[in-house]
């Protein structure tokens, strides 16, 4: 698995042992940011926030980071997971522009203080675990989302659809076994 595009373009991500992380593809991280970076409804990367929440090896947050994001904060609940991220972190030189938060993505809390709001929140929970819904919740209720912040949510193509209270769909993909939705807080 390597960086696709941007500063970092081409560089070999790292990804925890074992099974439980199922990193994003290549291709769809492509499509994705490309929908990113050009939807009428996205204001693009350049100088913006963003959260890799369930972020297993990072690679989204890292590809954010790459293509221009400001900072990413990347939130898993696994030591594995955040172990991975902060190798990929050192190996890239990305110390001033990364923050690691071992969490459960449902309990997040507020937002502190001394932070701002997130511009782009990355959500790739294991699939049929349930995890979305509370996660998005956690999100909304805590404040960690600024108002016009776009919400990349990956789930299984075959999972069942689901409600998303407090955001507004922009826009559905599927690639491969992978669905994507793009949310707004409402």
């Amino acid at each position: 698995m390597r960086i696709v595009a941007g500063a970092l373009r081409g560089r070999t991500i790292q990804a925890p042992e074992g099974q439980d992380v199922r990193p994003t593809s290549d291709r769809a991280r492509q499509a994705v940011f490309n929908i990113l970076e050009h939807a009428p409804w996205s204001e693009g990367l350049d100088a913006r926030r963003a959260m890799d929440v369930f972020a297993g090896s990072g690679a989204m947050g890292l590809e954010a980071l790459s293509r221009g994001a400001a900072a990413c904060l990347f939130v898993d609940r696994a030591e594995a997971s955040l172990a991975a991220v902060r190798a990929n972190v050192a190996a890239f030189n990305l110390g001033a522009r990364a923050r690691l938060l071992r969490q459960e993505a449902s309990r997040l809390g507020r937002l502190p203080e001394t932070d701002a709001p997130y511009d782009i929140a990355f959500l790739d929970p294991p699939y049929r675990k349930e995890l979305a819904g509370p996660a998005l919740a956690a999100l909304n209720a805590g404040g960690w989302l600024a108002p016009d912040a776009v919400v990349v949510l990956e789930r299984s193509a075959g999972e069942a659809e689901m409600e998303t209270p407090g955001y507004e769909v922009l826009d559905q993909r599927r690639y491969g076994a992978a669905g994507v939705l793009f949310l707004r807080p409402a």
